[in-house]
């Protein structure tokens, strides 16, 4: 079976940009990543990670490029992981992270399930709308500073008040 997805560039801008791609289901995360890459003109030489979402767009399971854990825990890999066991009819949605110092980031959804022509090369790049941008859009977050956050751990702690924390500032 082949996979259509389409890759919707996560901007803040009035154009839409996105791609619409087609990939085997037996195939990679890491096949996914390259055809995405290569089909906004990236190089595909930087970091990037997969993450499992909802309908909401949360994000979820990463599944990475590399084993960044240092064997603390399990991490999924793009090169080991296939796309028919992370996405399905019921489980259509993932968010894409390339190059964490930019933060060029996707929503991928699984739009259609079809079957394989034959004399057909995959991936295949069906449609592309817009240009991708000079650089990745900013990402603007619900905080806008630490003094909107919640005190989440009940301490009631200033962290800019440096005098009220415990410990040796020249401990070395």
């Amino acid at each position: 079976m082949i996979y259509r997805f389409r890759a919707i560039l996560d901007n803040d801008t009035k154009e839409d940009i996105f791609r619409d791609i087609e990939i085997r289901e037996t195939d990679s995360l890491e096949d996914l990543h390259n055809a995405i890459t290569q089909s906004f003109g990236f190089d595909g030489l930087q970091m990037a990670s997969f993450y499992i979402s909802n309908e909401e767009w949360d994000q979820g399971e990463e599944i990475s490029m590399f084993d960044v854990s240092e064997g603390h825990s399990s991490v999924r890999l793009m090169s080991e992981t296939n796309l028919n066991q992370v996405v399905s009819k019921s489980q259509t949605k993932l968010i894409y992270v390339y190059d964490f110092m930019s933060m060029w980031t996707f929503l991928v959804e699984l739009a259609d399930i079809v079957e394989e022509v034959e004399a057909s090369d995959y991936p295949n790049l069906m449609f592309a709308f817009g240009e991708i941008p000079d650089s990745a859009p900013e990402k603007t977050f619900e905080a806008e500073n630490f003094d909107d956050l919640d005190d989440e751990f009940g301490d009631d702690l200033d962290l800019d008040d440096y005098e009220d924390l415990d410990f040796d500032e020249n401990w070395n």
